[in-house]
């Protein structure tokens, strides 16, 4: 007879994971929308799609992110429920950016060792995140991996599915030459970039003086202001589209900075124009820039530089726009206009 061996002997314990998932309840429930049918622990998420006969042409958008080696600033410092909120701003500010609204979201969350209370501070910050979008969690997957990742260890991944009319549907097609760029402001680095980060920043100094207070960053240390949760820019944006239909483009500026994802909303024929220094920089980016002495342009294709999104509209609009933005919690810059061109952000002093 061989030796009994156990799943939980094998490293993975059904008790726990039953215990996870009776620690979340109360943080998942609490992103519930109505259109949300029974409960967690089912085999799937029940959404109901009524809502959609009142649109012209209904059309789903999904998107799916991580937070990659951000997650090692956060074992690093011991804080785990705020990741969660940059794992839905990665996928829901995607969705965002074509005019589609955020209506559900699935986590996958794969650790070495599953341990309940952990777990609940990781989901309470997606939950946390779903909430400042608007959107339900309603499923996911907690995956132990025993002998695969260390026990501390783990990795988040998100999906996000939307719905936007076809007719109110934001693409490049709409932009013209004149049309006005506005920047709304970053929290910080967001979720972007970290193992430069890493490398030039953290890898190089102790973890005490990582966690000394700075002046230079108001007061917060350099892993607080690094962990800082990306913005969520889901209600304000969505609040001006419908107050302001004449909205042409939204870009979500993430990998790349604003150099590789602004030329996402524009046409061939056209560029955008920033102007440099006509928007403020988180303070812990210019620093994380000096300690890895990039140069401006390498910089600007690296880092969000302050700017997490930016909304292209028409100049008669742009005044509007931007108030409203502001009325809705945002820190709005006029940053750019665009011109005749090539599909490409230049910029200009």
């Amino acid at each position: 007879m061989a030796e009994q061996i156990t799943y939980k002997d094998a490293g993975v314990d059904i008790d726990e994971g039953a215990r996870a998932v009776d620690a979340i309840r109360a943080s998942v429930k609490s992103t519930y929308r109505p259109e949300v049918i029974g409960d967690i622990g089912g085999f799937g998420g029940l959404f109901s799609a009524a809502a959609f006969k009142n649109m012209e042409d209904p059309i789903l958008v999904s998107g799916t992110d991580g937070v990659g080696t951000k997650l090692a600033l956060a074992q690093m410092a011991g804080k785990h429920d705020t990741v969660g909120i940059d794992l839905v701003a990665m996928c829901v500010n995607d969705v965002l950016a074509c005019g589609a609204e955020p209506l559900f979201f699935l986590d996958y969350v794969a650790i070495g060792k599953l341990k309940s209370g952990h777990v609940a501070q990781i989901v309470s910050g997606i939950a946390e995140g779903c909430r400042q979008a608007g959107c339900a969690l309603i499923g996911g997957e907690m995956a132990e991996h025993p002998g695969v990742m260390d026990p501390d260890d783990y990795d988040l991944s998100g999906f996000c599915v939307g719905v936007v009319d076809r007719p109110k549907m934001l693409d490049s097609a709409s932009v013209q030459a004149g049309d006005i760029v506005l920047g709304c402001a970053s929290t910080g680095v967001h979720s972007n970039g970290f193992s430069l980060v890493r490398r030039s920043v953290t890898e190089k100094q102790s973890l005490e003086d990582l966690q000394a207070p700075r002046a230079k960053l108001g007061g917060a240390s350099i892993l607080e202001a690094l962990l800082a949760p990306t913005r969520i820019y889901v209600k304000s944006i969505l609040a001006l589209i419908r107050a302001c239909p004449q909205v042409h483009a939204v870009a979500h500026i993430t990998g790349g900075g604003i150099t590789e994802n602004l030329n996402r909303a524009l046409p061939q024929m056209l560029d955008a124009s920033i102007k440099l220094g006509s928007w403020s920089c988180p303070p812990i980016i210019d620093y994380v820039v000096e300690q890895a002495g990039l140069s401006q342009e390498e910089a600007l294709k690296t880092f969000n530089m302050g700017v997490g999104m930016c909304v292209i509209c028409p100049p008669d609009l742009a005044e509007d726009a931007k108030a409203l933005l502001e009325q809705n919690g945002e820190n709005v810059f006029e940053i750019g206009t665009i011109v005749e061109g090539s599909g490409k952000v230049v910029y200009h002093d």
